[in-house]
């Protein structure tokens, strides 16, 4: 009986060879081999007294024998010679197999495959040969086979499909070589972007699709689409997409809201996507009664009762009931409850959409944390990643605080990936805390170039390391140099002092201006140490030293009087202690389209040093959104004073209102002044101000894609104040200035920019106005 292959590939000439026609080969030889011997398959058994292997070089005959599995003399049928023939094509070592007999000898003849020489990528121009190397899985000096080659062709034309590139097409290619040996060539076809070119949605009425496609992951192809990846089709970011409509609709009470489906259709050209989010809103729901209960004889429910920030009337939010149960769940523990567990019971009321909340205490298995095992972080130290864990080793677990714990690690910015799992340790009552990290670049180093008419070139170098030596700590070095000023900036900060929720920082800075057509020159150094704390859920403390060093120079001839006299003092130097107290709600508020943020500090001069003063700064900003989150509404309010009671301060000491404090004028462009004979136009700055500013962002008639969008604001505020004062300075007392404005706001790759155009409507004759300023826009 012999078994053929009906599609053998021999050694030719060719150079470029496909290997579909192997696996072709492979596949058939079976088939044919069956149909070869159909009268024989069941009606004839064998005995063979010796086994002959032919064709192999690199494959002891002993090995292709067992694979065969027919022993000297055995007798055997033809179906176990068809299975013994499948089990040596099924090694994958070989491109063609023939079993013949003859006689008392059973012929086995093979054709090996070819070892690969060696792998290339051609075509490729998007994914270098290295990254492309890390993804197949077919090795040189390793037997080729011709399955592995397809897999790993499609692994590669995944990999362009999740960079939206699915019109890309791989096709391997064998050459042949000497003495056995192939060449594996990956020929690569590209393609172009498959980009999104809309994105809609169908059953919203609540939110508008301008509201809803702003939460997306995904966006719609802008005018930066050649810089911008997130605007390319890519079905994962699809479905996590998904799970971030669910969850903005269910934090603001919508907690039936469901995407019954995703429709995806590419245009003929197949450049482009059209994507339609289908989607069930629901009704929203607000929280009904909010109770503490417990099972537990030893827990005094009042206690908890009484800690529940959550009350009736308000917008229901998972997240709001995820914090609530953490905080009543940490309450326990300063309780002395362990295992206690908070296990929320929410009963729907349809007739009037509320949701009453049962936070009930109960007993949790008494469960241990054996220990926490940290892998993958090959420069950060494990006692980095250990200390956003609340539980150590020996701990009650708490799979909630667990998740926590992840989020914290995930939020360092460390790691590319973090994954924190547990699974059971070495008795049931055990778990283990397995995190796997994988670690990314945290060091930046930046050079940078300006231009002026004015001041000529200037160069920027700055360095800066969010993860100094895998401890954690933030390091920054700046130097900024110009014709005319040089600024020369170090700063570091240790997040967890001593392992405690303590951070210490060091600051040094010194800014030395050198500027021709300036009326003076300045140098300033500015040396700041201190610690910061928690204390309480929402509010940080900051305990600080200080010193400061300032030197007025080089006074132009028309400089007047009173910045003469401050410069004439020479060299001055302050010594202080202060502190700054924050309250922010922004991140754990029970409303996620509002928050607050409070900071007031002083400082205290005169522990040595030429000055005896006190220093208070105060900033309040209240934000919200209207009109289903379609407009930000934000007030801010920034005051200060300066309070001298030894000593004076100098033009380099007081404040100043620029652009960042008050639009519509220039820096120094408002406050006292000194107005005298000849040129003397000298801003003198001031011991105190007070702005006001109210401003609202909405959208813009305009693609969304564009990333503009429109604002307006209101500006009032008022510098004065002077210890020492002469009959030409003006506006030393308070005088309200008021500026009304609108913004225009673009979401560009460099950064969110904003341009104000304002009009001052109420000044003084010689402020300085500006109708236009450009500012990198920031939350607060």
């Amino acid at each position: 009986m012999t078994h053929k292959t009906g599609g053998q590939v021999t050694r030719r000439a060719a150079r470029n060879t496909s290997i579909r026609p192997l696996i072709f080969a492979a596949s058939m030889a079976l088939t044919v081999g069956v149909a070869a011997a159909p009268d024989v398959a069941f009606a004839q058994d064998f005995r063979f007294n010796a086994i002959s292997v032919e064709g192999n070089q690199r494959i002891e005959a002993g090995t292709i024998a067992s694979y065969l599995g027919v022993a000297r003399g055995e007798t055997v049928s033809a179906a176990q010679l068809n299975d013994g023939y499948q089990r040596i094509l099924a090694s994958g070592l070989f491109e063609s197999v023939e079993i013949e007999p003859r006689g008392n000898t059973l012929v086995v003849r093979v054709v090996e495959f070819p070892t690969v020489n060696r792998i290339t990528f051609e075509g490729n121009a998007r994914i270098d040969d290295e990254t492309l190397g890390t993804i197949v899985q077919s090795q040189s000096r390793r037997v080729f086979s011709p399955s592995t080659a397809e897999a790993d062709a499609a692994r590669i034309t995944e990999a362009y499909s999740q960079q939206g590139r699915i019109a890309a097409r791989v096709q391997p290619k064998v050459i042949r070589r000497s003495d056995n040996r192939v060449d594996l060539v990956f020929e690569v076809f590209e393609g172009g972007v498959s980009e999104i070119e809309r994105i809609g949605f169908a059953g919203n009425q609540v939110f508008s699709d301008r509201r809803l496609r702003r939460v997306l992951e995904t966006k719609q192809a802008g005018i930066f689409r050649a810089l911008i990846q997130s605007d390319t089709f890519i079905e994962d970011r699809i479905e996590f997409d998904r799970q971030v409509l669910r969850d903005f609709y269910q934090s603001r009470g919508y907690v039936d809201f469901r995407t019954t489906g995703v429709n995806a259709e590419l245009s003929d050209e197949r450049d482009a996507y059209f994507i339609t989010f289908n989607v069930e809103e629901g009704q929203q729901f607000t929280f009904g009664e909010v109770t503490a209960t417990s099972d537990l004889a030893e827990v005094d429910t009042d206690v908890f009762q009484n800690a529940i920030r959550l009350r009736s009337g308000k917008v229901y939010s998972p997240t709001a009931v995820e914090t609530e149960i953490a905080r009543l769940e940490r309450l326990a523990i300063r309780e002395g409850l362990n295992f206690v567990r908070v296990e929320p019971r929410v009963t729907r009321n349809d007739r009037d959409l509320t949701l009453d909340v049962e936070f009930l205490l109960t007993r949790g298995e008494r469960v241990f944390v054996e220990r926490i095992d940290i892998e993958g972080n090959t420069t950060t130290l494990d006692r980095v990643v250990r200390r956003q864990f609340r539980v150590v080793e020996g701990d009650p677990f708490n799979p909630r605080e667990i998740r926590e714990s992840a989020e914290r690690v995930r939020a360092l910015g460390f790691f590319g990936d973090a994954q924190v799992e547990a699974r059971e340790g070495s008795t049931p009552q055990q778990v283990v805390i397995d995190v796997d990290v994988e670690e990314r670049p945290t060091g930046s180093l930046s050079f940078g170039g300006s231009y002026s008419t004015s001041s000529g070139f200037g160069a920027a170098i700055t360095f800066s390391e969010r993860n100094f030596l895998g401890r954690g700590q933030q390091l920054a070095l700046g130097v900024t140099t110009g014709v005319d000023s040089s600024n020369y900036s170090f700063s570091f900060t240790e997040p967890a002092f001593l392992g405690r929720d303590v951070a210490f920082n060091l600051n040094v800075n010194y800014l030395e201006t050198d500027n021709a057509s300036a009326e003076y020159d300045t140098a300033i150094g500015n040396f700041s140490t201190g610690f910061t704390f928690p204390v309480s859920e929402n509010g940080r403390l900051s305990l600080r030293y200080g010193a400061r060093y300032s030197e007025i120079t080089n006074l132009n001839p028309e400089v007047g009087s009173i910045i003469t006299a401050e410069a004439e003092r020479g060299e001055v130097w302050d010594s202080f202690v202060g502190y700054r107290y924050s309250y922010d709600t922004r991140r754990t508020g029970l409303n996620p389209n509002a928050g607050v943020l409070l900071e007031f500090g002083q400082d205290f001069a005169g522990l040595g040093g030429d000055s005896t003063y006190v220093e208070s700064t105060l900033r309040a900003v209240a934000q919200t959104k209207i009109y289903n989150d379609e407009i930000t509404l934000r007030a801010t309010l920034q005051a200060g004073a300066l309070s001298y009671s030894e000593g004076a301060s100098r033009v380099t000491d007081r404040f100043t209102l620029g652009t960042n404090l008050m639009r519509g004028f220039e820096g120094g462009g408002i406050g006292p002044r000194e107005v005298g004979p000849g040129d003397v136009n000298d801003p003198l700055g001031g011991n105190y101000f007070a702005v006001a500013r109210f401003e609202a962002e909405f959208p813009l008639p305009l693609p969304e894609e564009y990333g503009v969008s429109g604002g307006i604001f209101y500006d009032v505020g008022s510098l004065w104040g002077l210890e020492e004062t002469n009959a030409n300075v003006l506006y030393e007392d308070f005088t309200a200035r008021h500026v009304v404005g609108v913004s225009l706001f673009w979401d560009t790759p460099i950064g969110p920019l904003r341009f104000n155009f304002s009009e001052a409507i109420s000044k003084e004759d010689f402020d300085e106005d500006q109708s236009f300023d450009l500012t990198i826009s920031t939350q607060f």
